[in-house]
């Protein structure tokens, strides 16, 4: 009787062990996880949202690419142009192995006229309809949030029409902003320099 006893605390103790063992390999996978992204990346804003293919999607879902956003609205006549034209600029000066792990992200800043349909229909009026080009919006407290994460200012000034900075941003891998080019047409060596040493860094 006394062995049976024994046994079965023996049993007991062992499946105590493992699953004490498991519960501490489930934790140090979730710390290692959260390790990853520093308190400074854009992957911990809680905010969703919607694509050109009216896709939903978190910005962490973007993790392990290099990220260069814009905000524009899709029915500005002055800047916006300029600063698409930025984009592509940047992006055709890419090499290929670089251009490869970078997303080229434009964020409207006038999400109640842009929506997924305005902006799958712009993206295809500026041959941007594919990767690495992905257009998004969101609620306009989460557009005034990230808004404020890259320190771009925007105001509506008509009902058609809005003041914007002119800010062109590079995230690293783990969302972090790494480089900023200010300006309309300026030259892009510094931008497109540190995309590629952005990318390098695995």
């Amino acid at each position: 009787m006394k062995k049976i006893i024994y046994f079965a605390l023996g049993i007991m103790f062992l499946v105590s062990s493992c699953k004490q063992s498991a519960d501490r390999d489930t934790e140090e996978i979730a710390q290692k996880s959260s390790e990853g992204i520093s308190e400074m990346s854009v992957y911990n804003l809680p905010s969703t949202w919607t694509n050109q293919d009216n896709e939903d999607i978190q910005l962490k879902d973007l993790e392990g690419d290099v990220l260069v956003m814009v905000m524009i609205y899709t029915s500005c006549q002055a800047a916006c142009p300029r600063l698409v034209a930025d984009m592509r600029n940047i992006e055709e000066k890419l090499p290929d192995d670089v251009k490869d792990e970078v997303k080229m992200i434009f964020v409207s800043i006038d999400p109640e006229t842009d929506t997924p349909e305005r902006l799958k229909a712009f993206a295809k009026e500026n041959f941007m309809d594919e990767d690495p080009w992905i257009f998004l919006r969101s609620s306009i407290e989460n557009t005034r949030e990230f808004a404020a994460v890259l320190a771009v200012n925007y105001k509506q000034i008509t009902p058609m029409d809005f003041s914007h900075s002119n800010i062109i941003s590079v995230f690293n891998r783990q969302g972090e902003l790494v480089f900023q080019q200010e300006g309309l047409g300026v030259n892009s060596d510094n931008t497109i320099k540190s995309i590629k040493e952005t990318v390098s860094e695995k």
